[in-house]
């Protein structure tokens, strides 16, 4: 069910014991005052600000709130007026024209106002923002753990990768020399990471990733001394570690903040003029909205990520767009758009030069290609085809150890839907044995959907004995 949206008076800005509970930076006081005077409940103030409705019982009830990143993001989910904000020790912000809420569309893209930042906002802006995440991501911040995803988080970046003016030069006079050395460092230590996520899960690496970000590239961003070339590449570099942090946290189910990284990866990405990685970067949005049942945005994010691809001039990052756009309808129960958006997928790939495809995209090739048309019918009822091109998938790469134990449940959970629960608990076992050296809930969740397919053949032996398995391994269902 549907929240009402947050509606909050304009005049409640000027009560006087709201300014008092803004004054002291009293948020729990704030939400407080916020319900009695609009009747909202927790879980509409959670939906708007972007926490768990558990934490903002926890904020209502005491808890202290310190983070001026989570502060911002308060006084923008609460549309606090400028006066509201500088009674609360926050900066104004620039007027903006009012607009209806905007979204991503079949044509492009339509403005809207959604508190959040402004699309004006600085490269600079962009770092402190980035540094706070990942100094609270180190520190285990309970705020930023609390942080929900919602699927409306991803217009406005979106809407600002299109529709923000050219960034401005990309320099800083900071103390230390910033050169390629030390760009080719970010890139090399990403490449070491992104091959342990696809070895042993995002939960293996996620907290060395946060560490090495907060460590070595915050004073980078913040203190450097760069020319405008130099800053591009660096904050290009940023952006593609971020978007693999981010990676990993939705691998981990923290999907709140991978929202939170994927964001300001984009936001990185436009400052440093890099479309090929801005296209990656709103595909793996689309791709984590849909894996959340947020088909309609997974469907824009993969439309913005198709036009960005174009605008690129890379085939392989339109395919890929493309097969986004075929799971999110597939999903939708759109057959006919998702067979075509199949047939222009495989057209795009046909006509792609892998030789200058940058090192982030190597994991995108047949057998990857196969498995997201075996996903999508799969999703779509045609099993017979699903069972082809699953079983095409796993002709793959023996280093993507995770995605072959996503390939081997979704095989195996083919044959449980086709009435085959001894061939599915045999492929099953194979995704089993290859999930125990992974930290990822995403392979589990699979394990678990398969479990669920068979428990109508409960009694069969097999069945039994590869359900125990199952239980004994990942422990058991709660």
């Amino acid at each position: 069910m549907l929240l009402d949206p947050l509606r909050i008076p304009e005049d409640a800005w000027s009560h006087g014991e709201v300014l008092a509970a803004l004054a002291a930076r009293d948020i729990g006081a704030l939400f407080r005052l916020i319900a009695s005077l609009t009747g909202a409940s927790q879980s509409q103030i959670g939906a708007a600000v972007g926490l768990e409705q558990g934490y903002v019982s926890r904020i209502m009830a005491g808890r202290k709130v310190t983070s001026i990143d989570v502060l911002e993001r308060i006084a923008d989910g609460c549309r606090m007026p400028n006066r509201a904000r500088v009674t609360m020790g926050l900066a104004p912000r620039q007027a903006t024209s009012p607009a209806t809420p905007g979204r991503l569309t079949r044509g492009g893209l339509t403005p809207g106002r959604l508190g959040e930042p402004p699309a004006n906002r600085t490269w600079q802006d962009d770092v402190r923002s980035a540094a706070e995440l990942w100094r609270g991501d180190v520190n285990r911040r309970d705020v930023l753990r609390q942080v929900a995803f919602h699927s409306a988080g991803y217009t406005l970046p979106a809407l600002r990768w299109f529709t923000a003016p050219d960034p401005a030069p990309v320099t800083q006079p900071g103390r230390n020399a910033v050169g390629q050395p030390e760009i080719d460092t970010i890139r090399a230590m990403t490449a070491t990471y992104r091959q342990l996520d696809n070895q042993y899960g995002g939960g293996h690496a996620r907290d060395t990733v946060a560490r090495y970000l907060h460590q070595e590239v915050t004073p980078l961003l913040t203190d450097g001394r760069f020319d405008h070339p130099t800053g591009q590449r660096l904050l290009s570099a940023a952006a593609e570690l971020a978007q693999l942090a981010g990676w990993q946290a939705y691998d981990t189910a923290q999907h709140g903040i991978a929202q939170r990284y994927l964001t300001l990866a984009l936001d990185f990405a436009h400052a440093a003029a890099d479309d090929g990685l801005g296209a990656e970067i709103l595909a793996a949005m689309s791709h984590q909205a849909t894996y959340l049942g947020h088909t309609t945005a997974g469907l824009d994010l993969a439309r913005a990520a198709g036009q960005t691809a174009h605008r690129a001039g890379l085939p392989v990052l339109t395919a890929e767009a493309h097969v986004m756009q075929a799971h999110a309808l597939a999903k939708a129960n759109d057959e006919r758009a998702c067979a075509t958006a199949l047939h222009n997928a495989e057209q795009a790939l046909d006509r792609a030069d892998r030789s200058a495809d940058p090192q982030w995209l190597s994991y995108f090739d047949e057998a990857y290609l196969s498995a997201k048309f075996g996903h999508c019918f799969h999703a779509l009822g045609r099993n017979t085809h699903a069972e082809r091109f699953a079983a095409r998938s796993l002709r793959m790469n023996d280093h993507f150890v995770r995605g072959k134990a996503f390939n081997l449940a979704l095989l195996a959970n083919i044959h449980a839907h086709q009435g085959q629960p001894e061939r599915a608990c045999a492929i099953g076992a194979q995704a089993l044995t290859l999930t125990t050296q992974l930290r990822s809930a995403r392979a589990v969740r699979y394990l678990r959907d398969l479990q669920t397919q068979l428990a109508p053949h409960r009694r069969l032996p097999a069945v039994r004995h590869f359900t125990g398995r199952i239980n004994a391994t990942l422990g058991p269902r709660r």
